[in-house]
């Protein structure tokens, strides 16, 4: 298990019927609220994570155990547990999970998903804030800052990941960083954004027009909003990620922006914004019923502009329950 924000609680082990966190003692206090109820121990034993792992290993079953490593370890964790295990003199079989944890957390609980509700319905009210708050001659940043405040004045316990907000040509960058480009009457702006409560995230595209769009701007607009509900009607458990994306991406074919969007159709998320499975060309399984799914198709013309449309929601065995509420209607912001 890993943790973005305190880098030291990077573990979790599951030995024969015990599954056990080991925790600096910093965050010790939170970590064992957060296990409460539930089967999980947590240690806070002050060594390193490399060496409580080895000596837990010894003090099983000798040297005649397997221990499965996540292909998320990186090389110096590695390292360092390789050399842990030689100075307790341990032998285990080492063997790699693809990520074995993450797999765990595919489908998502009735708690878990009341959760994601609850952060979109707070990045719901940021997308009905912002679009009164737009002005031309605003930079980025000032839009992102206003949504982020909002967002989380209106009880986010933080945001799901850093906003993204772009405009005109800026905003063929899929992950543009926002900064001091002026919103111009004309442009479109992607505005990339989320809330974060009980843990959970949420995740929303959403692109606006300041005036009327070019005519070209609506014909990409008619073909990115058809990609999203094609793909999101085509949704459900049994599916393959490479499916749903090639839905997507024949749509945006059809109404003459072939090869413009570059990136997977949509992600997971939960605890992480980013997590497996994924609509993606690379993800041949079924996709699991539970499993909260981002559909994102986009546009990107580098030089002119960019677009997205973004939702979330829960696959099931019949369809796609949709939690983003904000329409998939044009939204114009006229100059004032």
């Amino acid at each position: 298990m890993r943790s973005s924000s305190h880098r030291r609680m990077r573990s979790f082990t599951a030995i024969r019927q015990e599954a056990i966190i080991p925790s600096d003692w910093r965050y010790g206090e939170a970590v064992e609220a957060a296990a409460q109820g539930s089967q999980i121990q947590v240690s806070l034993e002050r060594t390193s994570h490399a060496n409580w792992l080895a000596h837990l290993l010894v003090g099983t079953s000798g040297n005649k155990q397997r221990a499965a490593i996540e292909d998320t370890l990186t090389l110096r964790e590695f390292h360092m547990l390789t050399q842990a295990l030689v100075d307790a003199s341990a032998s285990p079989e080492l063997v790699e999970r693809e990520r074995f944890i993450e797999g765990l957390r595919a489908s998502k609980d009735a708690l878990e998903i009341a959760l994601m509700r609850k952060a979109q319905a707070i990045t719901d009210a940021g997308f009905a804030f912002i679009v009164d708050f737009i002005e031309p001659g605003m930079t980025e940043a000032q839009v992102q800052r206003a949504l982020d405040t909002f967002m989380l004045d209106a009880g986010a316990e933080g945001l799901a990941f850093p906003t993204i907000v772009a405009t005109g040509a800026h905003a063929a960058s899929p992950h543009a960083l926002s900064g001091d480009t002026r919103i111009e009457p004309g442009s479109a702006i992607v505005m990339d954004f989320g809330a974060r409560f009980g843990g959970y995230c949420s995740d929303m595209t959403r692109t606006v027009f300041v005036g009327e769009p070019t005519e070209k701007m609506y014909r990409a607009w008619e073909a990115m909003r058809s990609a999203n509900e094609v793909a999101e009607a085509a949704l459900r458990s049994g599916k393959t990620g490479a499916e749903i994306h090639e839905f997507a991406e024949a749509v945006l074919a059809e109404g003459g922006f072939a090869n413009t969007m570059g990136h997977g159709l949509g992600h997971s998320l939960g605890i992480d914004i980013h997590e497996d499975p994924a609509l993606s060309p690379r993800n041949t399984k079924p996709l699991p019923a539970g499993a909260v799914l981002t559909v994102e198709p986009g546009i990107y013309l580098p030089a002119e502009f960019g677009m997205r449309l973004e939702d979330f929601g829960v696959v099931t065995e019949t369809g796609y329950d949709v939690i983003t509420q904000s329409s998939h209607d044009m939204v114009i912001i006229e100059p004032h």
